[in-house]
């Protein structure tokens, strides 16, 4: 049998026992192990040989001392480790359990996480569509009202506006056939003399000629004061357009996860005309 050597024995006794004291004790018992290992093997090699045999004679009593101190130097644990060796199906079929028991417990740990993430995220994302909803539902109905109003407010221009004109169309015409009486009234005055009747056609074609000059007057006030009026509402209309446009497009911006205008679903074109459908 070979022998063991210290450092053999050493290392491992070392990476099980971490307490300085105690370990300090083992290390001196096993050092003494060793000791009366050396010196048992020292009293065999210097031990009288008998002749014509391997046979030697050792001291009895040197030999049965040192047997002792080795039997007393021998470390307990060496009977605690034996006691481990022939129990060890049994700690491995424990620490098996244990494991198995650990990770079954891990595993449903686990999936009771994982299932309270996926209701939370369900109940985020519910919120969050309902949210949106609401939101649009909002923006719609914010874009409904200023598109009735827009289109109230034009009917009402328009309606002055027409109005407007009629009025001064109708006293352009009556400024016209007063002028143009008061003509007709002259010219058949002064027709008696020649350079009255003469002096009454030039008053009479002033007359018409101013007449006409006033009603075309009046006619391009009459389509300037509509046509002012026109661009006034126009340019309401367009202001009004362009800020339904704008705040439905933010809302577009952020109304989808993944960045596309919520109204491009419904075929919008994502410009203020589609309010006016």
């Amino acid at each position: 049998m070979p022998a063991i050597t210290r450092s053999e024995l050493d290392t491992p006794w070392r990476r099980e026992y971490g307490d300085p004291g105690r370990a300090g004790e083992r290390i001196a018992a096993v050092y003494r192990v060793f000791e009366s290992l050396d010196a048992l093997v020292t009293v065999v090699e210097e031990a009288r040989g008998v002749p014509m045999t391997a046979n030697c004679v050792v001291p009895r009593g040197d030999v049965l001392d040192l047997l002792d101190d080795l039997r007393e130097a021998v470390p307990g644990e060496l009977d605690d480790a034996q006691d481990v060796l022939d129990r060890r199906d049994e700690i491995v079929g424990e620490a098996e359990r244990e494991a198995e028991e650990t990770r079954t417990a891990a595993s449903t740990e686990a999936e009771e996480m994982l299932a309270e993430a996926r209701a939370e995220a369900e109940r985020l994302v519910a919120e969050a569509r309902e949210e949106a909803e609401r939101t649009l539902a909002d923006a719609r109905h914010e874009a409904d009202t200023m598109i009735a109003d827009g289109r109230q407010e034009y009917e009402e221009l328009t309606e002055r506006a027409r109005h407007d004109a009629d009025r001064l169309a109708e006293a352009g015409r009556t400024t016209h056939d007063r002028y143009v009486a008061d003509g007709q009234a002259e010219q058949a005055r002064l027709v008696a003399g020649t350079e009255v009747v003469r002096a009454a056609h030039t008053e009479a074609a002033r007359i018409v000629d101013t007449a006409d000059g006033e009603a075309d007057r009046l006619r391009r006030e009459c389509d300037g004061y509509v046509d002012a009026k026109l661009a006034e509402f126009e340019d309401t209309l367009t202001k009004a357009l362009r800020t339904v446009s704008r705040g439905r497009s933010q809302l577009w911006k952020g109304g989808s996860p993944n960045g596309t205008p919520a109204t491009a679903l419904h075929g919008r074109t994502g410009t203020g005309m589609d309010l006016i459908d």
